[in-house]
């Protein structure tokens, strides 16, 4: 495990979004059309970011990190799970599992475009959802787990209140309401139980050890408690865990650093691919003049 503490030498602005910023729309298999920016740059390599709860490709830490990762050359693309921000759909309590599928969309439509998906990032749920996907698939192998809640089980009571199983069982659903009294969404059983029953801890044990995985947290999150942090880092074979000393769920005060980590991760990535393709192709050479 690695750790950082505040530094004034790294950049906190909020990155400008790059100029060739192209909107792309991607059908899920339940027909709902997912909206996406694309940060072009010409390369064939992409690196997909994901959202979190009640989120949108708009909030800072997905811009920042896309942007980053387009100043670096390589091709970026945040999007709009369903029922978010400028997708169709319904917002969804719980899931987790319809998230991956839609990530699963994206990365075949860009498949499909003779793109490589060299990284999935996600932020918060986002987290869940890539480290689902990789359980899931085989074919991304640098997977990036920003805030991810490891217990899913715990923080419901934070948001739907004491005694919510009782409540949900009687009435069939729970409605939530900001601190001004407004209703904001329903959360129904079906969703709540969605939630309940998505298990993380087999999800890591899932993950291929060819897919490497980091794990990044705040040490002062408020909303997923560091803990969670420790609990990939024992079950994921090949993981790397790095705790930003003072941050917080948002990374408000620190998105440089944690765009440089990410960024160094990506890059550690892409030149081992590089090195092991270079590797199999003088082994296949070698083998072809015996």
């Amino acid at each position: 495990m690695s750790m950082t503490r505040p530094t004034h030498s790294l950049q906190q602005q909020i990155q400008k979004p790059g100029l060739q910023l192209q909107r792309v729309i991607v059908e899920n298999k339940h027909g709902e059309k997912l909206v996406g920016l694309l940060h072009e740059t010409g390369s064939k390599q992409l690196v997909v970011v994901c959202h979190g709860f009640q989120s949108s490709k708009e909030r800072i830490p997905m811009v920042n990190l896309a942007a980053a990762v387009e100043k670096e050359g390589i091709s970026a693309f945040r999007f709009d799970f369903a029922g978010n921000g400028e997708s169709e759909g319904s917002f969804q309590y719980g899931n987790y599992r319809r998230e991956a599928d839609d990530l699963r969309a994206v990365v075949q439509h860009f498949h499909e475009q003779n793109r490589v998906i060299i990284a999935v990032i996600g932020h918060s749920k986002g987290g869940n959802v890539v480290l689902l996907y990789a359980s899931k698939y085989n074919d991304v192998h640098t997977v990036v787990n920003i805030s991810g809640r490891f217990n899913l089980k715990k923080g419901i009571e934070g948001r739907l209140g004491k005694d919510f199983l009782q409540r949900i069982k009687q009435n069939g659903f729970i409605d939530i309401k900001n601190k001004k009294g407004k209703f904001e969404y329903r959360v129904t059983e079906e969703s709540l139980m969605d939630r309940l029953t998505t298990d993380t801890h087999a999800a890591c044990l899932s993950i291929q050890p060819k897919c490497r995985v980091l794990t990044v947290h705040g040490s002062m999150d408020k909303i997923v408690p560091i803990e969670d942090a420790l609990e990939f880092a024992k079950f994921i074979s090949n993981h790397k865990l790095h705790i930003i000393e003072g941050a917080d769920h948002e990374y408000t005060s620190h998105q440089g650093e944690l765009a440089s980590i990410v960024l160094d991760f990506l890059q550690e990535n892409f030149s081992l691919e590089k090195n092991m393709l270079k590797t199999a192709l003088k082994d296949h050479v070698f083998h072809s003049r015996i």
